[in-house]
């Protein structure tokens, strides 16, 4: 697929376009309201379009000095595999590299087999020598 077809932009997407790429993934569906919310609170955005299709997108949250949180790096299945979430993630890593100083903490949680592609920005799996177990709690 030719690369001129993918347009990189650092803005978020519409709620109807984050819950319609969500879905394709498997992520269930969620009500637009709340993905507006969610958008809305967001430290960092980035989307990459073909045209004006959205295909895959990535984002930070957190308090903007402390934390970091990388979320919903996600790529539409039928463009998997063309390096567009490692576009994402350089993209964001860019952002990270200004914005969070030392002490600063940066988390993600990976999807199951997903742990390798985030080892190559030297993220770390836990449990580890001196971490524990992450842990999350869905409402």
């Amino acid at each position: 697929m030719p690369a001129e077809k993918f347009i990189t932009q650092l803005h978020s997407p519409t709620p109807a376009e984050f819950a319609q790429l969500r879905a394709k993934i498997g992520w269930g569906e969620i009500d637009l309201t709340l993905a507006q919310t969610s958008l809305d609170n967001s430290l960092f955005h980035v989307v990459i379009r073909e045209h004006t299709k959205l295909i895959a997108m990535g984002r930070i949250v957190g308090d903007g000095a402390m934390y970091f949180y990388i979320q919903d790096v996600i790529v539409d299945p039928q463009y998997q595999g063309l390096g567009l979430g490692t576009a994402i993630m350089e993209k964001i890593e860019a952002y990270l590299s200004v914005k969070a100083t030392s002490g600063a903490t940066i988390g993600l949680l990976a999807a199951k087999g997903k742990e390798p592609f985030y080892q190559r920005f030297n993220y770390i799996e836990r449990p580890s020598e001196s971490l524990g177990n992450g842990m999350c709690k869905f409402v």
